[in-house]
């Protein structure tokens, strides 16, 4: 993970509401992404993630270009769950909650049964993969395994939950800065 190592030593922290919110290509898109940092994220998914699965499901916005990375790699079908109802036979509603925002997901096709792997960008404060978790526990889908690129150390509202996340790099955000923690 040298390039994702690499690509947070200089990475900027901005003030969102006493939030330290960093401002990441993984995360954000900006700066701009380079291919060879996500062809990195995603051997690294690969190679942590438990790919016996049915469906590669994914938040928006920030954790679809993983997992479409990872669709790509693996020939396993990708799930976005989005902030816009479509009103689609079976849709479930979530709310869900971050250090910084709030609002509604909706999830489409993903049946009981389905094992499904989650891909996100960063474990934050848990809250949008904590509210992803439980609908899909309430769908009666299977999640085999949580991945993320980057978890930011400290309590999070996945904690919890039955779940846990594996990540590619633990990381604290403070003083205008970033640590790796190994």
């Amino acid at each position: 993970m040298e390039r994702l190592r690499e690509s947070l030593h200089d990475a900027p922290i901005i003030d969102k509401d006493g939030y330290d919110y960093l401002v990441h290509p993984i995360s954000n898109g900006v700066p701009s992404l380079d291919p060879q940092l996500l062809r990195e994220v995603t051997v690294g998914v690969t190679r942590a993630a438990d790919l016996d699965v049915d469906k590669i499901v994914a938040p928006e916005a920030m954790g679809i270009h993983i997992a479409t990375a990872v669709s790509l790699q693996t020939d396993i079908p990708l799930v976005v769950i989005r902030k816009r109802a479509y009103g689609l036979d079976g849709e479930v509603a979530l709310h869900q909650q971050t250090g910084y925002s709030e609002s509604e997901m909706y999830i489409n096709d993903i049946e009981e049964g389905d094992r499904v792997l989650i891909v996100d960008d960063l474990l934050s404060t848990g809250g949008t993969l904590a509210a992803i978790c439980d609908a899909l526990d309430d769908i009666g889908a299977e999640i085999t395994d949580i991945v993320v690129a980057l978890r930011k150390v400290g309590d999070s509202a996945l904690d919890g939950t039955d779940h846990e996340a594996t990540s590619l790099l633990d990381i604290t955000v403070d003083d205008g800065g970033v640590t790796i923690h190994d």
